[in-house]
């Protein structure tokens, strides 16, 4: 694979992990208002660098913000409605169902029901005022102007997949199944309509996400963001691109990724993506694959790449298959694409989630393409034959995390052991029978990775009731959040030692770390 080049992370910094349908907000789920802002403050404060999200599209059956009905969109849900009312475009009566949604938990079946009618109204009334702009966030079509290459497909799918009855497009009529240029011409009228809201939503998502990284970036605090390795069926990615994925005549996969059976499920996790045409893409020159990380760069600082491991060796199910036990692995485009994305995207700062068992093929394709891979402490001890989660193993080139949006919180963690189980971590981490995350916390933060980042659930101290996600597992996820009270009571009670713990541990993330020592004081040269 040649001469392994050097990776990017050359500073010691934290971070923190909470996806924004987890910050508080007024309207049922996490939003990009003064929620985020209040939360980028109190992670400036306690001098954390980097902000990490799960990935922020649209999500569809099961809300998993890992299938989404597009790559390129973003989440309406996340749109700060008070905007809106500020702008009059709703008033306080038509948000009045959305504020009695809980604020500790995001009832997406409450808000499908009450959020998608309250956003129409607001297009309605801007469309019959025949503006252009909304509360400063730039002119609705110059955004369309700029963006039409992904956001015609995209409201174009979104009509239609409206228009019969929430089908997939496998299922849509055979003149359907296939995006052209020229397919607006022939969708009814109310597609149409549903074109525009769907244009206007995007514009308001982007406008608030352009105004809230910005708001981070004077607050010196960076976002990670999230780019899946694979993209859902059921969206305008696949519609658009039939070509780049390992499809039938009539648009249904020939076979399926997931995962085979591990430390989460004893059949593996039937992910049912559909897989890529690797020939094809590599004919191409990857050309969508680097569109793609080119588009995500423009929203995040830092990318983390999940399930790298994929792009040396994937799991390939069966099509119809039950569960992923029956599959097998195939061979991914390995160092030859890390190669191209390389050339193409020199400044690309990405992290590689590299978890599960993984071989030595897929540390050397890392080590090759440059790129720091993740450590995770609950997974110190009886994860794997070598320990290689274990602290006094980590690289510098890493990311350590306490835990992923895929484990328990800490303190559930900790508290769900065994006796057997908890005698070795408790002598290791001098836990003193604490089952509290911030022993954790402060490990991982003095380890030799130079990134560090801890869910928001453990900086709470959260028990196992506040797991965000729980892979091999179809409902409940996703769901948690954190409230205003919350973050203020951590802010008034945990920053100041969050902030010291970041200052003694060097994570301020603004010194490049070296290799070499040299005097305090230099001598003059001689004469």
């Amino acid at each position: 694979m040649g001469i392994q080049p050097t990776s990017w992370l050359d500073t010691r910094a934290a971070g923190v992990l909470a996806h924004l349908s987890s910050l508080p907000g007024d309207y049922g789920i996490g939003n990009l208002g003064c929620g985020a802002r209040s939360f980028v403050d109190f992670l400036s404060a306690a001098g954390v660098r980097y902000w990490q999200i799960c990935p922020i599209g649209p999500t569809g059956y099961g809300d998993s913000p890992y299938q989404l009905f597009s790559g390129r969109a973003g989440n309406p849900y996340f749109i700060d409605l008070g905007d809106l009312l500020r702008d009059g475009l709703l008033t306080k009566a038509d948000l009045a169902p959305l504020r009695q949604l809980p604020a500790e938990t995001a009832d997406y079946g409450r808000l499908y029901e009450n959020f998608w009618s309250v956003l129409a109204r607001a297009h309605d009334n801007f469309a019959t005022a025949g503006a252009d702009e909304v509360d400063g966030l730039g002119g609705f079509a110059a955004f369309c102007r700029r963006e039409e290459h992904w956001l015609v497909p995209f409201t174009q799918f979104m009509a239609l997949k409206n228009h019969f009855g929430g089908r997939a497009w496998p299922q849509w009529p055979e003149h359907c199944r296939t995006w052209s240029p020229g397919l607006r011409a022939e969708l009814p009228a109310s597609a149409k309509r549903d074109m525009e809201r769907h244009a206007f939503y995007q514009y308001l998502f982007f406008g608030q996400w352009n105004r809230l990284r910005r708001y981070a970036a004077e607050h010196g605090v960076g976002v990670i963001g999230d780019v899946p390795i694979f993209v859902a069926l059921n969206s305008a990615d696949t519609w658009q691109n039939r070509a780049v994925f390992r499809l039938d005549a009539h648009g249904q996969p020939l076979a399926t990724a997931g995962v085979p059976p591990d430390y989460f499920s004893a059949t593996g996790q039937l992910w049912g993506n559909p897989l890529y045409d690797w020939e094809h893409l590599q004919r191409t020159g990857y050309a969508w694959w680097i569109e793609r990380l080119r588009a995500a760069f423009e929203l995040y600082d830092i990318i983390r790449l999940d399930h790298f491991r994929g792009f040396d060796t994937y799991w390939e199910v069966p099509a119809g298959a039950t569960d992923a036990s029956g599959g097998r692995w195939q061979k991914g485009p390995g160092g030859e694409f890390f190669a191209v994305l390389r050339a193409a995207l020199p400044a690309a700062r990405i992290i590689a989630e590299d978890l599960g068992y993984i071989g030595p093929d897929v540390v050397a394709l890392r080590r090759a393409a440059g790129l720091p891979g993740m450590k995770i402490l609950q997974f110190a001890y009886g994860h794997d034959a070598h320990n290689v989660n274990l602290p006094h193993f980590y690289p510098p080139d890493s990311v350590a995390y306490t835990g992923t949006h895929d484990n328990t919180t800490t303190r559930g963690w900790l508290e769900g052991l065994t006796p057997a189980q908890a005698a070795p971590i408790d002598s290791y981490f001098g836990l003193q029978g604490s089952a509290s995350a911030w022993p954790m916390i402060r490990h991982v933060l003095a380890t030799v990775s130079r990134l560090a980042v801890i869910p928001m659930q453990d900086l709470l101290d959260l028990p196992a009731g506040a797991t965000f996600n729980r892979p091999g597992t179809a409902e409940g996820n996703w769901r948690w959040r954190f409230t205003a009270a919350q973050l203020a009571g951590l802010a008034g009670e945990r920053l100041a030692t969050l902030r010291d713990w970041i200052r003694l541990y060097d994570r301020s993330g603004n010194r490049a770390v070296v290799e070499y020592s040299e005097p305090l004081h230099r001598s003059p040269p001689p004469l």
